[in-house]
């Protein structure tokens, strides 16, 4: 029964082995085997299955030499790793290889194959019989190649948790160790591919792309992450297409249509060469041209791709490629080849007869087809597709290094390099599980696996804690995600110009360590675009926009596609392509072009320019005037001119004038606080000064004139102390008021950003225009007051006071002042200070003319004028003159009441009252008037002045004479001799004044 049962499990196994994955395989036996997954070819021949008969397996067609020599590599590692005397030593590792023909159905065909042997040995036959011709179960799976494969492969092997190390498969759904337990690989994840495409394009500045994935789970994955980095460097995506080698030709047609009409240049493509070839060929059909190629690392040096005939279509391309490594020995190995030699190899025969395009009498084939064979370069996949014609038989003799295919293309060792790692991952796994030390293993308390009964989960234990260091001195170790971590070169294709092929000229790298920033380098003096130009092409949708201007968006269309907008005033830019335009800094403006900023023009009322200039100039002028006058003054001091202006205050006034033409020049240069806060408090007490002595000085002659009888009190009262104190009295006013107005808000420099963008201007802020205005409105009321008593003092004796003038000069300051207070309204910038200056030299020039040039006048030109007889004559003309208004109005006063009182209607002749030559006077009249009366001449008596004839006469009409009219007669008589001798008398009390 035992033995029953033996035969019953050993045929079922003899059967699962051989029912379970393709005919065609490698394999050799040893005490540990592992599988193997390999594109011996590109893909299966299209068969309709109408399921009238059994469905047969598919054909494996267009031959992979790529594959082949992926495939040798895992060979040789596990002989080299067998020779080894230091890893695994008494330990065999056998193989399993199968090909997944580059189709998922393949793939899971032989993946089958490794779950059923697993199965197998889980029921432990050794209990029943002793099965020599029993083969391990595999440990183990090297493979796939394809992204699409591996996923499906990874699903099956991991509900197993038979470990799957791929080669190739990059993308990066597989880091997702949720749904992928038992996946690793040692290529690098697609994500940093896809971030390498974007900087690429970011470095060569375009920003209008187009994309072609493949549809499958290397081309999808890796065009979404790329679209995601694209977003995040405002790169456009002007359309994305799907393609797959199985699309049927008007899907291609479409996807080429969409090619032709894009505005986009450069097209990002991911996929492998077998799903893109079909695209190619139809675009290299309609000869569309003028395109940049960025190439996945699949396809980037696929021999399907990279051949003359299409270089004039692709020759733009840039791609990238795997990290080469170092394989010795690998060389030699690969022309050892020899279908009688690899007894263990089933790909061998088929890899002569595409070769050398022959075939094996003793091969199983009855009807070799002929091949055609395409050579590439570097990884380049090599191809061949069968035709109709017969082959001629193969000698056996062939040598295999006479003729070029991609199967000894060992110069970039990549893909091949990869599966060498693989291979050593999993030995150095075992290895760890045949040197544990129990007690220190990675199973439960510390316990270790039994290197010859080990099965694949412990395998895969080992393989996530692996770290060993490879033939190249470079650390090995699976992150977390099951990914080893790599760098990326740069390739373009060029043209060899000595046979005519392409070749991948490697133009920079790409450093997934580095900081981000400093991981991409490219040599742009190596890089032909289309084969011959170093000018790098225009792929964005607007043109650059230059510095000085920013990009607008356009309504409707893409963020790349854009209006180039100067930027505004105040704002620059000065990069290409900016997204908006910089404001430059407060104290800067932007030049004309916009494409920097410059310091902004700085203005005040400066010394040096013309307008500063003419004030300065005028300042000075007032000054020079000014102590020009209080020079004439101070020589002339004793004369009566001088005397009757008041010598003491006069000096006064002078000293004044000078502060206000002085005060002017704090208006003038560039501001600073202290010049701020004393600018105007010097201005407004020197106009206070100033005009406190014109009224003091006026308002005293006034008052002396005015009183009935001048007496030693007058003299006393309007002495010179009484004078100065109420001068000082009211300067004192204004001075509190610039004390409170410097204490509360003082005045400062304010740099003024706001009146002209391009232009800073250097001004005073006063701090409070309330008490600048109390500063004007005091000085402009002691003007009013002082106007008010010269124009009442209109009439006196001009030696004692300049009525005439004083008026003209205080309407000068009126109108001055009045049209300052619009202008400084209306004015900004300099042109504030400037109209203060104005306003300030006009006033005290009014001032200064009005008041002092007619003494200067008569005291340097008319001498004969600055006598004391001609001050004299003035006042007795005065004196006289006041005399003869009161008689006269008090004869008129006296008719009216005659009139009223007598009631007469008769009428009397005139009478005159008049001075006559011979009449003896108590006061003489000095002898200018007496002779002016002598020359007198008609029927008036006339009193002569200093300055002209007055006539005194007064005529009135009695109609009645009575006693009443006789009496009032006598009575005014009396009156105008009182008035008469009330105005001698003021004559002889205004002498000592003078």
């Amino acid at each position: 029964m035992t033995s029953y049962s033996c035969y019953l499990i050993l045929l079922l196994f003899t059967w699962s082995t051989a029912a379970y994955g393709p005919n065609q395989r490698a394999q050799k036996k040893g005490d540990i085997i592992l599988g193997g997954l390999f594109p011996i070819h590109f893909g299966v021949a299209a068969k309709d299955q109408d399921l009238k008969s059994r469905p047969e397996s598919v054909e494996c067609i267009r031959y992979n030499f790529r594959g082949f020599r992926w495939l040798q590599a895992m060979i040789f590692a596990i002989e080299e790793i067998n020779s080894s005397p230091t890893l695994l030593p008494n330990m065999t590792l056998g193989y399993r290889i199968f090909d997944t023909c580059n189709t998922v159905s393949k793939a899971l065909e032989a993946t089958l194959s490794f779950v059923a042997q697993n199965k197998i040995d889980s029921l432990n036959l050794d209990e029943f019989c002793n099965c020599s011709e029993h083969i391990p179960s595999t440990i183990a799976v090297v493979g796939a190649t394809g992204s699409g494969i591996s996923t499906a492969v990874a699903n099956l092997l991991g509900l197993f948790y038979i470990p799957q190390v791929s080669y190739a498969s990059s993308s990066r759904l597989l880091s997702n160790k949720n749904q992928f337990k038992s996946f690793l690989r040692t290529i690098p994840n697609d994500e940093h591919q896809a971030t390498a495409m974007a900087d690429i394009i970011e470095y060569f500045r375009w920003n209008w792309v187009g994309t072609i994935a493949a549809d499958d789970d290397y081309g999808r994955p890796g065009i979404e992450k790329f679209r995601e980095e694209a977003e995040e460097r405002d790169i456009c995506i002007d359309f994305s297409e799907l393609i797959s080698q199985y699309s049927d030709e008007e899907e291609i047609q479409q996807v080429v249509e969409v090619i032709q009409n894009s505005t986009a240049r450069v097209i990002v493509v991911f996929s492998s060469g077998p799903d893109l070839e079909p695209l190619i060929k139809e675009i290299v059909r309609r000869n569309i041209t003028g395109k940049i190629w960025l190439a996945s690392e699949a396809w980037a040096s696929s021999s399907l791709i990279a051949m003359p005939e299409f270089f004039r279509v692709i020759g733009s391309t840039i791609g990238f490629a795997l990290k080469a490594g170092q394989i010795p020995g690998f060389r030699e190995f690969l022309q050892k080849v020899h279908p009688k030699k690899s007894p263990n190899n089933g790909f061998a025969k088929e890899f002569w007869e595409e070769t050398f395009n022959c075939y094996l009498p003793d091969g199983s084939k009855n009807s070799p087809a002929s091949t055609s064979f395409h050579k590439g370069h570097e990884e380049g996949l090599g191809a061949g597709n069968g035709t109709s014609a017969f082959r001629p038989p193969c000698t056996g003799d062939e040598n295999i290094t006479s003729v070029e295919t991609p199967y000894l293309d060992y110069t970039h060792l990549r893909i091949s390099y990869n599966v060498y790692l693989a291979v050593y991952s999993i030995a150095h796994a075992l290895q760890d599980i045949y040197t544990c030390t129990p007690g220190k293993g990675l199973f439960t308390n510390g316990s270790c696996a039994d290197i010859k009964k080990v099965e694949a989960w412990q395998v895969l234990k080992h393989l996530r804690h692996l770290n060993f260091t490879n033939n190249m001195g470079e650390q090995v170790d699976f992150d977390e995600f099951g990914d080893l971590v790599g760098n990326y070169s740069i390739i373009n294709w060029h043209l060899s110009p000595e046979d005519g092929s392409v070749v991948f000229e490697e133009v920079g790298h790409y450093n997934v360590y580095a900081k981000k920033g400093e991981r991409l380098f490219i040599n742009e003096n190596k890089i032909l675009w289309g084969g011959f130009s170093k000018e790098v092409p225009f792929s964005n949708c607007s043109r650059d926009c230059l510095p000085g201007t920013r990009k607008g968006i356009i309504e409707g269309e893409p963020t790349c596609c854009f209006e180039c907008v100067d930027c505004p005033d105040g704002e620059y830019s000065d990069e290409t392509d900016a997204s908006a335009c910089d404001k430059c800094p407060e104290d800067y403006w932007s030049n004309e072009n916009h494409t920097s900023c410059i310091p902004k023009q700085i203005e005040f009322l400066a010394w040096t320019e013309p307008f500063g200039i003419a004030l300065t100039l005028f300042a000075v002028l007032g000054i020079f005037l000014t102590s020009f006058v209080l020079g004439v003054f101070t020589k002339f001091r004793n004369t009566p001119i001088v005397k009757a202006t008041n010598r003491e205050l006069s000096y006064l006034l002078l000293f004044s004038l000078l502060c206000c033409f002085s005060s002017s020049l704090f208006f003038i240069g560039e501001p600073q606080n202290w010049t701020c806060r004393l600018r105007q408090p010097a201005f407004g007490i020197s106009f206070v000064l100033c005009i406190s002595c014109i009224l003091v000085k006026t308002n005293r002659v006034l008052l002396v004139f005015e009183a009935k009888i001048p007496t030693s009190l007058h003299r006393k009262w309007w002495g010179l102390n009484l004078q100065f104190l109420l001068v000082f009295l009211c300067t004192f006013v204004q001075i509190v008021i610039c004390v409170i107005w410097l204490y509360t808000a003082p005045p400062s420099s304010y740099r003024n950003h706001e009146l002209e963008d391009e232009i800073i201007f250097i001004t005073c802020h006063e701090g409070s225009l309330m008490a600048l205005g109390f500063l004007i409105g005091y000085t402009c009321l002691l003007a009013a007051i002082c106007f008010f008593f010269a124009f009442k003092s209109r009439k006196l004796p001009e030696n004692f006071n300049e009525a005439k003038f004083i008026t003209f000069s205080m309407l000068i300051f009126f109108i001055v002042w009045i049209s300052f207070i619009p202008a400084y309204a209306s004015t900004y910038g300099k042109f504030v200070s400037a109209v203060e200056v104005i306003a300030i030299l006009a006033a005290s020039f009014g001032l200064l003319a009005c008041i002092f040039f007619n003494k200067v006048y008569i005291i340097l030109f008319k001498p004969s004028r600055n006598t004391i007889e001609e001050v004299r004559c003035s006042t007795a003309a005065h004196a006289f003159k006041v005399a003869a208004r009161a008689t006269l109005r008090r004869s008129n006063v006296s008719r009216k009441r005659s009139n009223s009182l007598g009631g007469s209607t008769g009428s009397t002749p005139s009478s005159s009252i008049s001075s006559k030559s011979n009449h003896e006077d108590p006061f003489p009249l000095p002898a200018c008037a007496e002779r002016q009366r002598q020359q007198q001449r008609g029927c008036k008596q006339k009193v002569s002045f200093g300055s002209g004839t007055v006539t005194l006469s007064l005529s009135f009409e009695e109609p009645q004479k009575n006693a009443m009219a006789t009496r009032n007669a006598k009575r005014r008589s009396s009156l105008e001799a009182q008035n008469s001798d009330d105005s001698l008398m003021r004559h002889r009390a205004l002498l000592p004044l003078q």
